[in-house]
């Protein structure tokens, strides 16, 4: 049976009006998004200090007045987060205690290398002990991410395959999972590999136990409304979309065009803002980020 708090946040994600913010940059990608921040490499010595400054970060934003549960559903943190305070609390239980917004945590290892024109996830050793580490810190969710370069049906269906395997893992631990197959915005082939992977997901969708969710976070799609099966579907409980490389501005115009498509954006949430600015302009500049997005999730 689901705690109180699980059922709380169930009827958060499924019910309410907002978007995920995506704040689960890992190892690879950290060094780019403190870049971007404002923060270069020869302001940290080693991983450790790299990892403190990204947190140092993420806790400017959560503890934001524009960041709270009025607006943004969830956050997706990852295993270093996790392990990490916010005001003497763990993250995930600051997150929902005091701003009321649902923890999920990213699981995946980063990304097999290319074949068949995708790549699948590598092997996810301590699956286990990181859904008790997520139960344990009242975790509603987690996510894992796939990349599809081409419409390539053997290469999808393998995606799709892999997610949803682990996907069933991940429910019998008692989480919800986010299966996040995402295509390529620069792929030459975008709009077929769309086609081949919406019905590779409504197959494996209709195998999901009865009684039983999953999310799905895909990139926004070539024809406005796209996703429309995938979304009406028993099992699925929310799909979210990545923005993958496009600017906020083009991101939230996109997610327009896709009624009950919600965000669930890394780079175009924090674009923008950086360590140098005044707290002052720091929360003016999210607030307005996450006005925006909002919005736009709001159709």
């Amino acid at each position: 049976m689901p705690s109180p708090i699980q059922h709380d946040m169930l009827a958060k994600i499924a019910n309410e009006t907002g978007f995920i913010a995506a704040l689960d940059q890992s190892g690879g990608s950290t060094p780019k998004a403190l870049a971007l921040y404002g923060i270069n490499e020869d302001q940290y010595a080693n991983d450790d200090e790299m990892y403190a400054q990204v947190h140092a970060m993420r806790t400017r934003i959560i503890t934001d007045e524009a960041f709270n549960g009025e607006r943004v559903l969830g956050a997706i943190l990852f295993e270093n987060t996790l392990d990490r305070e916010i005001e003497g609390r763990s993250t995930a239980h600051y997150l929902w205690q005091e701003k009321h917004v649902v923890p999920f945590l990213k699981v995946d290892k980063g990304l097999e290398d290319e074949h068949n024109d995708v790549q699948l996830m590598k092997p996810i050793s301590n699956l286990d002990e990181l859904l008790g580490k997520a139960n344990a810190q009242d975790v509603f969710g987690t996510k894992m991410r796939s990349v599809i370069k081409r419409a390539n049906q053997a290469g999808i269906d393998a995606v799709v395959a892999q997610q949803f395997a682990i996907g069933q893992q991940i429910l019998d631990a008692g989480l919800v999972p986010i299966i996040e197959p995402e295509i390529d915005i620069n792929s030459p082939q975008k709009a077929e590999a769309e086609a081949m992977l919406q019905a590779s997901l409504l197959r494996h969708l209709d195998t999901v136990p009865d009684g039983q969710q999953v999310m799905l976070k895909l990139t926004l799609p070539e024809s406005s409304g796209f996703y429309l099966p995938c979304i009406k579907h028993p099992k699925v409980l929310r799909v979210v979309a990545l923005s993958g490389g496009y600017d906020r501005d083009e991101a939230n115009a996109r997610l327009k065009a896709n009624p009950n498509m919600i965000a669930s954006f890394s780079r175009a949430l924090t674009q923008g803002v950086s360590a140098q600015q005044s707290s002052a302009e720091f929360s003016a500049m999210l607030d307005d980020a996450i006005a925006g997005i909002y919005a736009a999730s709001n159709t």
